[in-house]
């Protein structure tokens, strides 16, 4: 680890790198970027800087270099909508996109309330719609149109608003819809008589913050989301800079450590705020580098992950004074320190900065289309005939071809397969609030491998196994205890799920990535002796 107070921060508008000219070669990187222009060009949306490599095929400009700005054209809106939903004080926020992260990450951050319905787990769904139905307004958002899983949700609240004795306009009340201007789901919305809240159409990407996604929801819970604006402002102005430019100290020491062998970066919360801010980050530096940088989020300053030789450990808070992190005496390479605003413009031109180094086009993403596409199929013809290798106490085992079929064997062929150069991805399409137990694998995981091990839930968390190879993949699922239908659609929630974990398998099987499937058929007893195979492994 490096000592933060070995060098001064680079700091502008409220916001303070620490540690930034301790990576090897980001001070010579920036240098290098300043001689090319690239500051100024990236902070004017200049396609060009986004190399010689990218800018033949580049998109869209990203559109987030002003887009605080032009969001401030929604606020007499907000607050109007505000007013008149005044009596739905419950705020559920329908999506799997990085929108749902943001909005989560503002409202936790400014002690707000808001559920996040991100899950298509038939009992978190169910439990979801049982909670303050009369009270509840549904934000759905959708940045590539209407997903199956945001669609799913609209007609799993839509029929529960009915069965309450609500008419039809009345059900439409009690939703607002944020989408693309032109997207399918504006066209649903518009057919139900839902108000929408069109988005930024200037905004390229799928990781929005400051603009329609991450804010209506947020806005609607009662955060105060014009302050977080005039941060983001404040800060700003010094985008363009060659000196005093914390955002381009941030990327060039991400793309240094990246190109220098310090590919996996930690990125673990101080103590002072910003609650959530990791996982927006994390799926926004996945998404600008295609995968070559890879995010750990990682629970606490003592959690296993946060140190490693290919590591690059990075705390994140809102005091601007940054040191050993507190609860663990972690001290990290990297302290990003400052208001909320002020992260999300900083984040998303260092993630800028970082691609531009690895030859990545920002603007594009990781495809996960393979996944959708074989889930629609699976949806359709129903899933292929798979009988596990075995099945022992609570977990049918499906091994990969070449391992053992047991559980101890398929998960040791797993783990010991994770070399010093991998790591290992979990994905759990459970209930993340009733199964909140499975995420506690990634910490005992990581413990046991000393390597980096990633966490996602379901859909929402396919991002975590895009990018470059992985030692291993472990997929948990689990069995449905009464299942839920989705109104109008020949399939359940827990079909629907099932079919997202197939198609998943089957995106990663095509890519050459096989996969230790374990089904859970008493998910909490299926938990429990999972984690004792874990601590056989490890001894």
């Amino acid at each position: 680890m490096s000592d933060l107070t070995a060098v001064p921060p680079v700091a502008a508008g409220g916001l303070a790198v620490h540690g930034a000219d301790a990576v090897d070669g980001a001070t010579r990187l920036r240098e290098e970027l300043v001689g090319r222009g690239v500051p100024a060009r990236l902070a004017a949306e200049d396609p060009s800087s986004r190399g010689p490599d990218v800018e033949p095929t580049a998109g869209p400009r990203p559109g987030w270099r002003d887009a605080h700005r032009r969001s401030r054209e929604l606020l007499p809106q907000l607050a109007e909508l505000a007013a008149e939903l005044e009596d739905l004080d419950h705020v559920v926020l329908a999506g799997t996109d990085g929108a749902a992260q943001a909005a989560e990450a503002i409202a936790r951050t400014l002690g707000r309330p808001l559920t996040v319905l991100d899950s298509t787990d038939p009992g978190r769904v169910r439990a979801a719609l049982a909670d303050r139905l009369e009270r509840t307004v549904v934000v759905l958002v959708g940045t590539s149109g209407a997903t199956v899983e945001t669609d799913s949700h609209r007609r799993a609240y839509r029929q529960a608003f009915l069965d309450a004795g609500m008419g039809e306009a009345e059900a439409a009340r009690h939703f607002v819809v944020v989408t693309d201007p032109g997207a399918p789901l504006e066209a649903v919305a518009d057919e139900m008589g839902v108000v929408v809240l069109p988005a930024d159409p200037e905004v390229a990407g799928r990781v929005p913050a400051l603009t329609a996604f991450g804010l209506v929801p947020a806005a609607l819970a009662g955060a105060e989301v014009t302050a977080l604006l005039d941060d983001a402002e404040a800060f700003s102005a010094s985008l363009g800079h060659d000196t005093d430019n914390p955002a381009l100290a941030l990327g060039a020491a991400l793309g240094a450590a990246a190109t220098g062998g310090r590919g996996t970066i930690a990125l673990v919360g101080d103590g002072t705020g910003l609650d959530g801010l990791g996982d927006w980050v994390a799926r926004l530096l996945v998404g600008a580098t295609g995968g070559a940088v890879l995010p750990v989020v990682v629970e606490t300053p003592a959690a296993p992950g946060v140190t490693g030789p290919d590591v690059l450990t990075v705390s994140y808070g809102g005091a601007l004074a940054a040191g050993a992190v507190p609860g663990g005496g972690c001290e990290p390479h990297l302290a990003v320190n400052g208001p909320l605003g002020a992260h999300f413009l900083a984040w998303e031109y260092a993630a800028a900065i970082a691609a531009t180094v690895l030859g990545v086009d920002p603007v594009d993403r990781p495809d996960v289309a393979a996944s959708t596409e074989h889930t629609r199929r699976i949806l359709e013809s129903g899933p292929p005939a798979q009988a596990p290798s075995t099945t022992e106490g609570a977990i049918e085992v499906y091994a990969p071809p070449g391992a053992p079929a047991d559980l101890d064997g398929a998960l040791r062929h797993l783990l010991d397969g994770v070399d010093d150069a991998g790591h290992l991805a979990v994905t759990a399409y459970l209930d993340p609030v009733a199964d909140a137990d499975a995420a506690r694998l990634r910490p005992l995981l990581a413990g046991a491998l000393r390597r980096p091990v990633t966490f996602g839930w379901g859909a929402a968390g396919q991002h975590h196994r895009a990018g470059r190879p992985a030692g291993g993949y472990l997929q948990l699922t689990g069995a449905v205890d009464g299942d839920l239908p989705v109104p109008g659609r020949p399939y359940s929630f827990g079909q629907l799920q099932a079919a997202q974990a197939a198609g998943d398998r089957q995106a990663l099987a095509d890519r050459g990535r096989p996969v230790l499937w374990l089904h859970l058929t008493d998910r909490a007893a299926g938990l429990a002796q999972l984690r004792d195979a874990i601590g056989r492994w490890r001894a």
